[in-house]
């Protein structure tokens, strides 16, 4: 009922075996030891994701300054309401109001 010394011969002589070693060793090198092993081949595949992901982000930042670029560029009335908008500057002769919303 129990396993015969045959099947753990046949096992036995099969891991003994110096191809089978040298596969085995061939195999776990490729695997987790060589410099384009799966392991970094998954980590590099992280990476580009990553990186495509900034890609997108900065081509959507460069399409936005740019459009901000072109209105600057527009004329001085344009320049002017930049910066009564952004910096809250003013002319002389005004005063501003600040509202803040509450929450």
């Amino acid at each position: 009922m129990g396993k015969s010394k045959s099947d753990f011969r046949s096992w036995y002589n099969i891991f003994k075996n110096k191809y089978f070693i040298a596969a085995f060793l061939f195999i776990a090198w490729i695997i987790f030891f060589d410099e384009n092993s799966f392991m970094v081949h998954i980590e590099n595949k992280r990476r580009l994701k990553e990186l495509q992901m900034q890609k997108e982000y900065y081509k959507e930042r460069i399409a936005e300054d740019t459009k901000k670029f072109e209105e600057l560029n527009a004329g001085m009335n344009q320049l002017e309401k930049f910066a009564r908008e952004q910096f809250l500057m003013s002319a002389p002769d005004e005063e501003i109001f600040v509202v803040v919303p509450e929450d």
